[in-house]
Order: structure tokens, then C-alpha cells, then sequence
């Protein structure tokens, strides 16, 4: 009898071409699929909660498949991070009723965006972070979330190759905070356009460097023009943080502590 399994992912982003399967370059999909198929012993294909694109990480990225194969939800985190890469790691494994899906069945997301602010470039942390030698004043950016906050046409904070049908996403949260050199930013929306969050980081990060007032975030939305929204932050600081789903799957809530990790 097929069943549908949920798992949790956590990964480095660094050395994928994203999460989805491209034939040119190694993806997270790829890696997780492989490592599947051998614990299963058969074929696996995964659906994931959100895509992401190259060089960004994720720290509980939820994805389902469906097998045959019966096997413990502990033999599939086991069998699972005994297959895969040390920058790719499953936190758990549950099995899910027939009409659970990752990505049509959540409800919300939420991501995460870190900034190291301090004038000389990170050597450590350098695939982790973004990077912004400027002073940020984080005042001046929180008084521009006000603009963000709600349902709005997003068209000015989406990729130009975004293929989403409809524009109109519901911000929930935008929260900014500073711990020492880092920069948080976390948001939390029913869904998120192709780089709709580097491009509000991008946003705000010129506002805090005092080169844009804060209703020019506004300014940005009215517009509806992605060609007016300034520059696309960098992928390296952007976290998939996890999704959230209605009560009756119980999903296991692992949302790390505020800050990078």
C-alpha cells in the first residue's frame, strides 16, 4: 500500500544550484531523492514546501514523497542522513495522510534573512550571510516595514522572470532586529514571489544606509514596476526557515532561536 511521507530538511545552500533539479548542476532535490530511493529501493520523487534558489539555505524546509516501501519514520532520518551529503541533514520523518502536500497544503512561511554589518567583509560566515559594509539604522528600516505589512500586488519585489499568475501575496510579520554585527530580518507571508525577499532586503538595506527614505518602500510598491525596486540582495544570507500547516497533520515544530541560526 503507498504512503505519503513528510520529512523536515536542514541544508547549506552553498553548493547547489538551488533546490529544484536542473540537469547542469547539482540541486538539493537531486541529493535528496538519491538518498531516498536507497532507503526505499526504489524511484523517489519529492515535493517541497518552497523552492530555493542557488546559494540559499534552508533550516526546516518541509517536503513529502510517496513509497511503498514500508519502512519506520526512524529508519527514514536514519537511512536518510546515512545517504546524503554532511551539508544536507533530515530532522524528522512522519507519515502523512493521502491529501497532506508540501506546498499546497501550508498555509504560511516563513524566512529569514541575516545580514553582517561591519565594514570589513566576513571571511567565516562569507556563504551564510549578507554582507553590508554601510551602517544600517534599523529605525529607519522598521518605520518602512509599516508599508509592507498586509496584502498587497508585490510586483515591484518579484524577479522579472517570476511566474507566479497572481502578484498578491499577505505579509504577516516583517520583524527587524540587531544582534552585535548581525542584522535579522524575518518574514512571514501566506507565500512568497521569486526573490521577494532579497529584493525587500534590498529595499531596506538601502533605507538603513540612509540612501532612500523609508516611504520610498512604499514608493517601490505603488509602482508596480520591478525595474523601480532597486537591487537584489545577496541569496548567501537568505534562510527558508520553515512552513506552517493546519493542525490535523502535526507538523513537528522545530523553529530555531531569532538570530543566524
Amino acid at each position: 500500500m503507498t504512503q505519503r511521507i513528510a520529512l523536515g530538511i536542514e541544508y547549506d545552500g552553498s553548493r547547489y544550484c538551488g533546490w529544484q533539479y536542473q540537469d547542469h548542476s547539482p540541486s538539493v532535490q537531486e541529493k535528496v531523492e538519491q538518498a531516498l530511493a536507497f532507503v526505499a529501493n526504489h524511484e523517489v520523487r519529492v515535493s517541497c514546501a518552497g523552492r530555493t534558489d542557488t546559494g540559499v539555505h534552508a533550516l526546516a524546509q518541509v517536503v513529502h514523497f510517496d513509497t511503498d516501501a514500508v519502512r519506520s519514520d526512524h529508519a527514514w532520518v536514519l537511512g536518510g542522513n546515512a545517504n546524503l551529503p554532511e551539508d544536507i541533514t533530515v530532522l524528522w520523518a512522519k507519515q502523512m495522510p493521502a491529501n497532506f502536500h508540501a506546498r499546497f497544503s501550508a498555509v504560511r512561511r516563513l524566512y529569514r534573512y541575516v545580514i553582517f554589518n561591519r565594514p570589513m567583509r566576513p571571511a567565516i560566515l562569507a556563504k551564510r550571510v549578507s554582507w553590508e559594509y554601510r551602517p544600517l539604522q534599523i529605525e529607519r528600516m522598521r518605520e518602512a516595514t509599516q508599508y509592507l505589512i498586509g496584502e498587497h500586488d508585490f510586483s515591484s519585489y518579484r524577479a522579472l522572470a517570476c511566474q507566479a499568475k497572481s502578484p498578491v501575496r499577505t505579509l504577516h510579520r516583517l520583524d527587524i532586529s540587531r544582534h552585535c554585527d548581525m542584522v535579522i530580518l524575518e518574514l512571514e507571508a501566506n507565500g512568497f514571489l521569486h526573490h521577494m525577499v532579497r529584493n525587500i532586503a534590498g529595499v531596506l538595506m538601502k533605507i538603513g544606509a540612509g540612501e532612500a527614505d523609508p516611504a520610498w518602500a512604499r514608493e517601490v510598491l505603488e509602482q508596480r514596476d520591478r525595474t523601480q525596486g532597486g537591487v537584489t540582495a545577496s541569496p548567501h544570507g537568505l534562510y527558508f526557515v520553515t512552513a506552517y500547516y493546519p493542525d490535523q497533520y502535526s507538523i513537528p515544530a522545530l523553529l530555531p532561536p531569532a538570530g543566524v541560526w
